[in-house]
């Protein structure tokens, strides 16, 4: 796109799954500030309520809008933020409605009788959907509304067909509400992971091209989404079931090859780019071609197995003079009305001692784990006042940590010791240099010199008692020793050990990445141990 595109650009939105917002190198504000945006949504932030702190859930130039999982701890979520010169005049967490508790919801559900009111929770409470409304003013010096529904859409694992089942379901009940909102007037946006590569294009190695295009989500994908190449039609409210909305990358790069937006991060795959387009930002076709100036990738921020995705617009975000019900800030936990449970826990200083009378005089309002703490302290007490003048000794100077030589020294006859009024053999560091080790070690301990070539021996003696692992093998593609993996997923192979070229995945084309070498770890017999 031009400078001059680019200068003429007054909002800007970011989605970006950010694979656990508690786990980032540097501060979330930091992050946000980095994407430059006016509105950021986030996938996959795998925090639930109970987790959610502070520095999180507020940040300063922003209001936030959280949707938790209610199923699994630290699985799936999304959040939207929003900056202050962006606030949302209304604000809603799910698809279904089944979650509005809050006033100034967005509404629009659309016929869903289809659904019973089970499925319908049941699809709402993984935490996987967050809509926001903003007012805009258009390139054309018009108000008007924008709808952006943040969503995390849900993985088909092949070994669970009822998640096959639970993904489209959540696709279909997406489209419902989107196009029911985009009926209602405005403008709309669909945009986080969608967990589906449409076409070739979108994938780095798509082999059978008929099954690639039978699979369900891209089905679902081909008519939830028009073709940018064909004609423009400028009304968008027609009554038809599908091709509302438009894919704004492939809008303004239609043909542009190896332009991903998630790797393997296990395989490395990031360094040699073999990766899927699984990341959108979809608007209503109206919206893309009078609004959007660019839709991009932005493979160089890192910090997940996922990069952001970005829009440039002429529109201008129009601030609401008042957050909707559903901002973090709003919560009984920031809001100030409800403290948390570790604001009672109190740091118990380590050198507080306790009287067994003192223990009398506590109040009997306390909490088991602090009526405890007594016989503890005394414990701690006890331990202090061990030694004649009550302070604990100083450690002599045969105390503390010996030599791992001192393991190997003679044992001294009980008679020898006795007439010499000891009870245990002390033996100098000295008389330990040439001990010999019992006979079955079959070998004996080398000088302790300080020399090269005394420490050379002492090397070459622990290597052959503390034997390591044996080396790997080499690939045979390249020659280079391979990495050891274990078998995580479940079937009769999980636990197993084997080896693979150490280089990242990447195409069977690309020579600078991983061979296809593959060697089982040979199991140990029950006589090797």
């Amino acid at each position: 796109m031009s400078g001059d595109g680019r200068e003429s650009c007054r909002m800007k939105i970011v989605s970006w799954n950010i694979n656990g917002i508690r786990a980032t190198r540097v501060g979330l504000k930091e992050i946000l500030d980095s994407l430059d945006a006016d509105i950021i949504c986030l996938q996959e932030t795998k925090v639930t309520r109970d987790l959610l702190e502070e520095p999180v859930a507020i940040v300063e130039g922003y209001n936030s809008y959280f949707s938790f999982s209610r199923v699994r701890s630290g699985y799936s979520g999304v959040a939207t933020f929003c900056k202050n010169t962006t606030t949302p005049l209304a604000a809603e967490e799910g698809l279904s409605g089944q979650l509005n508790g809050h006033k100034g919801s967005i509404g629009c559900y659309g016929n869903t009788e289809e659904f019973s009111e089970e499925e319908l929770l049941s699809l709402d409470q993984e935490g996987r959907a967050v809509i926001t409304q903003h007012t805009i003013l258009t390139a054309d010096g018009k108000e008007d509304t924008l709808t952006v529904i943040n969503v995390y859409c849900p993985r088909a694992d092949p070994e669970k067909p009822e998640r096959k089942t639970y993904k489209l379901r959540f696709y279909h009940l997406l489209q419902i509400r989107a196009e029911t909102v985009l009926r209602n007037g405005g403008h709309v946006i669909i945009l986080g992971d969608v967990n589906t590569s449409h076409k070739p294009l979108d994938h780095c190695d798509p082999t059978d091209l008929e099954v690639f295009e039978e699979n369900p989500g891209r089905q679902w994908l081909n008519q939830f989404l028009a073709d940018p190449t064909t004609s423009k039609t400028e009304d968008t409210n027609q009554a038809n079931v599908g091709g509302l909305f438009l894919d704004s990358f492939r809008y303004f790069h239609p043909t542009q090859k190896n332009a991903f937006t998630c790797w393997c991060s296990a395989s490395g795959a990031r360094q040699t780019n073999y990766g899927t387009r699984i990341d959108y930002i979809l608007a209503n076709r109206k919206l893309v071609e009078a609004e959007f100036l660019d839709s991009i990738i932005l493979p160089e921020v890192e910090g997940s197995d996922h990069c952001p995705v970005k829009v440039l617009m002429k529109c201008f975000p129009l601030a609401a003079d008042k957050c909707p019900s559903l901002c973090t800030k709003y919560l009984p936990e920031f809001a100030g009305r409800q403290q948390k449970l570790s604001q009672f826990l109190v740091r118990k200083n380590k050198d507080l001692e306790v009287s067994p009378g003192d223990t009398k005089e506590q109040s009997g309002s306390q909490s088991s784990s602090e009526g405890s703490e007594p016989s503890a302290a005394r414990k701690r007490t006890n331990e202090k006042v061990g030694g004649s003048n009550g302070k604990k000794g100083k450690p002599g100077p045969k105390s503390g940590q010996g030599s791992l030589l001192g393991f190997f020294k003679p044992v001294v006859p009980k008679s020898a010791a006795l007439s010499n009024g000891q009870n245990k053999s002390v033996i100098s560091e000295s008389e330990t240099k040439n001990v010999t080790l019992p006979a079955q070690q079959g070998c004996s301990l080398p000088p302790t010199s300080g020399s090269q070539n005394g420490n050379q021996q002492q090397t070459a003696f622990w290597k052959t008692l503390l034997k390591g692992p044996p080396p790997p093998p080499s690939c045979k593609g390249h020659g280079e020793p391979c990495v050891l993996r274990t078998v995580k997923k479940s079937g009769p192979n999980c636990g197993r050990q084997f080896y693979v070229c150490a280089r990242p995945e990447g195409h069977s084309s690309n020579p600078q990445a991983r061979c296809n070498f593959f060697l089982w770890v040979k199991k140990k017999s029950g006589a090797d141990g």
